[in-house]
């Protein structure tokens, strides 16, 4: 019997996995500037307690104390960067579906935003690992939820942040697909849900009490988080550097060869912890 040799063809559409914008931008802040250095240093400055105030006497107004001053040193710790090549002749023969952009943008939306986001969240969880606030509120728990209870465990994460006098307005809740699915089974959290459309195409949830609701996939957030409550002001995540480029045919190689590096960190502000709460298992 005579060889047969069956046609085939490669499609000149690519396959793409799924991507997501990055959420990490939406609960940090670029307050402080890293221009030029590695490290800043921010200070930290006390108050005094109110005493009575005595009619008699040389200190009526009470002992003076010295004013003190504590520092936090906000380091840059992140230096990462990637690489690839892409001959010509493989662009050429695979229908130029091997494009320098497409590659490069790619690369930015499955790997340089999941990390860049995995990492920020983990530190803003990291950052209330056991602790607790003037008012002796932990801003952390464990609770089991179920549908009955994860909308109350939402208000008390509201309380606490409240009773730290955390600004309302601004406030964001990271949750996991897990509670999302658990909150819409509330009719009380429903009722008070305004998940407008726009607010639908952003992957937000909807907003409850100021407070904007997005879904984060299980994969950026820390393992076990149900969700994160948090003020944007609280975590500076600096970004020095964000460089890309692709080259033309540069020396060894005929095609193009692409490169990436960024230079990132996160930091919890002290005075700022109590403008986060975080639910869930911290492992």
């Amino acid at each position: 019997m005579a060889e047969i040799n069956f046609a085939s063809k490669y499609a000149g559409k690519v396959d793409e996995k799924f991507s997501r914008q990055s959420v990490a931008q939406l609960v940090t802040n670029q307050d402080y500037s890293f221009t030029g250095v590695k490290t800043v240093n921010v200070y930290s400055i006390p108050t005094v307690p109110m005493t009575d105030y005595q009619r008699s006497g040389t200190n009526r107004y009470g002992t003076p104390s010295d004013l003190g001053s504590t520092t936090q040193e906000l380091t840059l710790g992140r230096d990462r960067s990637f690489t690839f090549a892409i001959d010509k002749a493989d662009r050429n023969q695979t229908m130029m579906t091997m494009d320098a952009g497409k590659a490069l943008a790619r690369q930015l939306d499955l790997e340089v935003i999941p990390e860049y986001d995995t990492y920020v969240l983990a530190a803003i969880a990291d950052a209330v690992n056991g602790y607790t606030d003037e008012n002796g509120a932990a801003h952390t728990a464990s609770t089991a939820l179920t549908t009955s209870n994860a909308y109350a465990e939402f208000l008390k994460a509201q309380e606490i942040l409240g009773n730290c006098n955390v600004p309302e307005a601004g406030r964001v809740c990271l949750c996991s697909y897990a509670f999302a699915g658990l909150l819409k089974q509330d009719t009380a959290f429903m009722r008070e849900c305004d998940a407008a459309q726009d607010m639908q195409v952003k992957g937000i949830l909807g907003e409850v009490d100021g407070v904007k609701l997005v879904r984060v996939p299980a994969s950026r957030l820390p393992n076990g988080c149900n969700f994160i409550m948090t003020h944007p002001m609280a975590t500076v995540a600096p970004r020095q550097l964000n460089e890309y480029k692709i080259h033309d045919n540069p020396p060894g190689i005929n095609g193009w060869l692409i490169e990436g590096r960024l230079i990132y960190d996160a930091h919890v502000l002290n005075n700022k912890k109590d403008a986060i709460f975080y639910h869930g298992t911290q492992g």
